[in-house]
């Protein structure tokens, strides 16, 4: 039996809306003076740096909108289900300490117990105590949770391609992945490197 989901509420990104303006502190009036978002003492940042600050977390959000439609409308799966279920199918085993995983989705650890209570009562995840230490809880990816990754992962698949890679020549995923191991603190060529799990374009 499935539930009602919200197309918006089950996005992780939908966050970045959320956040304080850029250049402003949190609980700072969007009308007040700014702090130095660039670091720079002698004053704030730069217009055109606030514009693609603001232009990164839109395209992120959209993207996040967009693969979620996708999701939905074809698998009734939302894409903050996909994730935990995708980070379950590759670990050993099908299954990640609570902590883990936690760090993984990007979730702070009473969300994602919200989480995994959802995808409990769906059947796609169980809770598994830790053999070796009574406090340890895993979350582990049932066979009807393996099932809805294996039926929603080529949807998301084509989803990243329509809605990201098709945009980007071979020379532009070069350089974005490059960007973005800067921003993500990954080692030289780490996003280059998962980039060619895609299969060559024709």
């Amino acid at each position: 039996m499935t539930t009602q989901h919200s197309p918006v509420a089950d996005i992780p990104a939908q966050a970045a809306e959320q956040a304080p303006a850029p250049g402003h502190a949190p609980g700072q009036a969007p009308g007040s003076a700014p702090e130095h978002a660039s670091g720079d003492a002698a004053g704030p940042a730069p217009a055109a740096e606030l514009v693609v600050w603001r232009t990164l977390l839109r395209a992120q959000v959209r993207i996040a909108r967009r693969l979620q439609a996708d999701l939905l409308a074809e698998h009734d799966l939302p894409l903050a289900f996909y994730d935990v279920l995708t980070h379950l199918g590759e670990a050993p085993g099908g299954k990640l300490r609570m902590n883990d995983l936690a760090d993984r989705v990007l979730l702070s650890r009473s969300g994602l117990t919200r989480l995994v209570d959802r995808l409990e009562r769906e059947g796609l995840v169980v809770r598994e105590t830790c053999t070796s230490d009574a406090r340890g809880l895993y979350a582990a990816l049932t066979q009807a949770g393996r099932a809805r990754l294996d039926e929603a992962a080529p949807t998301y698949r084509r989803g990243v391609r329509d809605h990201v890679l098709s945009r980007l020549d071979d020379d532009d995923l070069r350089r974005f992945g490059r960007l973005l191991a800067k921003l993500a603190d990954e080692p030289d060529g780490g996003l280059e490197e998962q980039a060619t799990a895609f299969p060559e374009r024709p």
